[in-house]
């Protein structure tokens, strides 16, 4: 998949079987324009709440703690998972370079998450694959926890559950339900090689309803 397709053909074909609301919001985007991300989802839950570990008790002794389950979802990382999280207002980092360190350590694929990443320097020489609002500094720890994981989690417009393969590129993050996973991926194939015959038609000078005559592709 890292090689040989693309976001764009992976949602076109998504679109043909009726699943037309896979994509992640587009301002989510890569921390570096050549990176991917592919893996399967490991979904973690955000939710704001101020104060961090020093603000009132919460009534699970879990989310009384800085970060709340954060370091655990972290150190539950399994290899070629992608740690994809939502929830919370996007005013905050959800994702810096000592979770990068520590999922690489673990296997993992990459993260995608629904807020700004901060660290920026130290991801890019560490090259984990990291897709975010963009960049700010602002920390966590005051103003959000982890509060679950391994859950399903809503994302822009998307459900994602644990399992789901994401996959992201420059042109945006895509979510592949596992039901119809195989059937996704081996038609995106076909249609990745089809669209390499339209390229070269159109480069010799075929026109573009002429094209699609021919290959019902565009």
């Amino acid at each position: 998949m890292r090689e040989g397709l693309f976001s764009a053909v992976i949602g076109d074909v998504m679109d043909v079987m009726g699943h037309t609301r896979q994509f992640l919001p587009p301002e989510i985007q890569p921390l570096r324009d050549d990176m991917i991300v592919v893996g399967r989802a490991m979904p973690v839950l955000e939710a704001d709440d101020f104060g961090g570990g020093e603000g009132p008790g919460r009534t699970g002794q879990d989310l009384n703690q800085p970060f709340g389950l954060m370091l655990r979802a972290l150190d539950d990382l399994k290899e070629d998972e992608v740690y994809i999280c939502s929830g919370s207002s996007p005013t905050y980092a959800l994702w810096g370079e000592l979770m990068s360190t520590a999922a690489g350590n673990r296997g993992a694929a990459g993260a995608v998450v629904n807020g700004y990443s901060r660290d920026t320097p130290g991801i890019l020489k560490l090259g984990f694959p990291t897709f975010s609002m963009g960049r700010f500094a602002q920390d966590q720890r005051a103003r959000g926890k982890v509060i679950d994981f391994r859950c399903t989690i809503g994302f822009g417009d998307v459900t994602v559950r644990p399992g789901n393969i994401i996959f992201g590129d420059l042109d945006g993050v895509v979510v592949i339900p596992r039901e119809i996973e195989r059937e996704t991926l081996e038609a995106a194939w076909q249609k990745a090689h089809g669209e390499k015959q339209v390229f070269e038609a159109i480069k010799g000078g075929m026109g573009a309803q002429e094209a699609w005559d021919t290959f019902g592709i565009m």
